[in-house]
């Protein structure tokens, strides 16, 4: 019991609790911590029980298997259950929530750090950049003894390069301006002045992942914060990261893909420079923007409830489809998959809005492409190009200024897909016409001209407007009331009786 009280911080849990008079609160688990959930309700019950105050009477809600992701704060499942506030266990991508305050245990993961001081030295003695240290949140807990096996080498070997620590945004995490706000170090500090959210439900962020501040630069990304000076930049550090290769380490490398990077890995106690593999992401990113330019009709996938902005993004993402002259539907299906997404076949490309850490979907097994609102941004703007940069995280998207919708055509553009110069379509049918004395003809010969597609253009080649074209065009339509074919014929008596032996057999034997 003690090992879980450690491991699961249950007495600063129940001092969250405690300090802020919560009465239900909702314990959300991944996974791979489920097995212990019961472990920690126990513990944290007797916690509060036994430091008075009225804990005692705190109804503990274990949450589990997300509609979304497991690292999101799960505010829909909590609201079911009307919690005030949500503790998060274990990997968490440190997304704004929307409506409940949330506090997170990260977890103690095991950490060599006598191994990984030497590691370190040995990238000091390789390396003439100056060293920023970046770390899965699960390994916060030893970066101070980290830090001190660094000095004590740093002292036996003369080093002279300097070594930059990134420290841990906030634990607590509240989406109200009128929250408490403290700021002290990551053992019970806040973070709600750069998660604010105005009385209209529009999120207004202040602290994106690069924010100047008087003489420095402070960065904040994945739940770690760090300042650099204005006079530098990222490319003049060597990045090291403490953790796995995952879903974490995606975002620093493709966030920062012009920078070197080690990985420490954790269990096989040895450092590692091959990103290729994530590089490689960074190309076949790119051939689907190409490929989401010559799409009609776009799907907008809603992979988060709770991330603060979310809803200001996909209406974002609907004006700067509607201002390319495209089509777009907003499909809720919880956590997509190919099987979903193929009830949708009119939609040529999709576009998916949730978490930082989870916005890469990999859609090789599925029939459209998945894209990510920064790449909707670069495929969608006419005339934008991908200069390298990077973003995962939409928040940094969201602005208050609509696209402009162009009345007059554009000009060609080359598609390296289809390799040849094509025509972007024009605005949606349903959009309200100039009051010209051509308008009418005007809709006309356009309702004509898709009216004399060929269906298998419009099936397989794009040729489709929206959804409802692509339906017409579709022999078959689904079950509706009205048949337009031949009329049935009369129905008719069938066989009756087993099927080893049927009535009107058994009389032509007696016969």
């Amino acid at each position: 019991m003690d090992d879980i009280d450690a491991r699961y911080e249950v007495t600063r849990t129940a001092e969250f609790i405690r300090g802020r008079a919560y009465t239900r609160v909702a314990l959300q688990f991944p996974d791979e911590m489920l097995r212990d959930a019961a472990a920690v309700a126990r513990a944290l019950r007797r916690e509060l029980a036994a430091g008075g105050g009225g804990g005692g009477g705190v109804k503990l809600f274990v949450m589990a298997d997300t509609a979304y992701n497991s690292c999101c704060v799960d505010e829909v499942g909590a609201s079911h259950i009307d919690a005030q506030c949500v503790v998060h266990y274990g990997h968490a991508c440190m997304s704004p929530t929307s409506n409940l305050p949330a506090f997170f245990v990260f977890g103690k993961s095991p950490l060599d750090t006598n191994a990984c001081g030497r590691s370190l030295l040995e990238c000091l003695r390789e390396s003439d950049k100056r060293i920023l240290v970046l770390y899965g949140l699960e390994y916060a807990h030893a970066l101070s003894d980290l830090k001190k096996v660094v000095v004590e080498l740093y002292k036996s070997h003369s080093c002279s390069v300097e070594v930059q620590y990134a420290d841990v945004q906030c634990s607590v995490m509240s989406p109200s301006p009128a929250a408490e706000r403290e700021h002290t170090q990551s053992d019970g500090n806040t973070c709600g002045d750069d998660l604010s959210i105005q009385s209209d439900g529009v999120a207004t962020f202040v602290n994106n992942c690069c924010d100047v501040e008087g003489s420095t630069r402070k960065y904040s990304l994945g739940g770690l914060t760090w300042a650099i000076s204005i006079d530098d930049n990222m490319e003049d550090y060597l990045l090291y990261w403490i953790g796995q290769d995952n879903s974490a380490f995606a975002n620093i490398v493709l966030t920062f893909n012009k920078c070197d990077i080690v990985r420490y890995d954790s269990v096989a106690n040895q450092p590692s420079r091959d990103v290729s593999h994530l590089m490689k992401i960074l190309r076949r990113r790119y051939y689907l923007v190409e490929k989401a330019k010559d799409a009609s009709i776009v799907g907008i996938l809603v992979g988060t409830l709770g991330v603060a902005g979310y809803l200001h993004i996909i209406e974002q993402m609907k004006d700067l489809i509607k201002a390319a002259g495209k089509k777009s539907y907003t499909l809720v299906m919880g956590r997509p998959n190919s099987a979903k997404l193929a009830n949708f076949p009119e939609c040529e490309v999709f576009v998916y809005v949730s978490c930082a850490q989870t916005a890469l979907l990999d859609s090789k097994d599925f029939l459209a492409p998945v894209i990510t609102p920064f790449e909707a941004v670069l495929a969608f703007s006419r005339g934008r190009e991908w200069t390298g940069e990077y973003l995962l995280d939409f928040k940094d998207l969201i602005t208050t200024d609509k696209p402009e919708i162009s009345s007059k055509a554009e000009e060609a553009r080359f598609s390296f897909i289809k390799g040849g110069y094509v025509e972007d379509n024009g605005l949606e049918e349903n959009e309200e016409h100039s009051e010209t004395s051509l308008a009418l003809a005007e809709v006309t010969e356009k309702a004509l001209s898709i009216k004399n597609q060929n269906n298998d253009a419009v099936l397989y080649q794009g040729g489709a407007r929206s959804a409802i074209d692509y339906l017409k065009a579709r022999s078959y339509r689904g079950l509706t009331g009205q048949y337009e074919g031949p009329a049935p014929d009369s129905v008719l008596t069938g066989r009756t009786g087993r099927a080893a032996s049927y009535s009107h057999e058994k009389t032509k034997s007696a016969e």
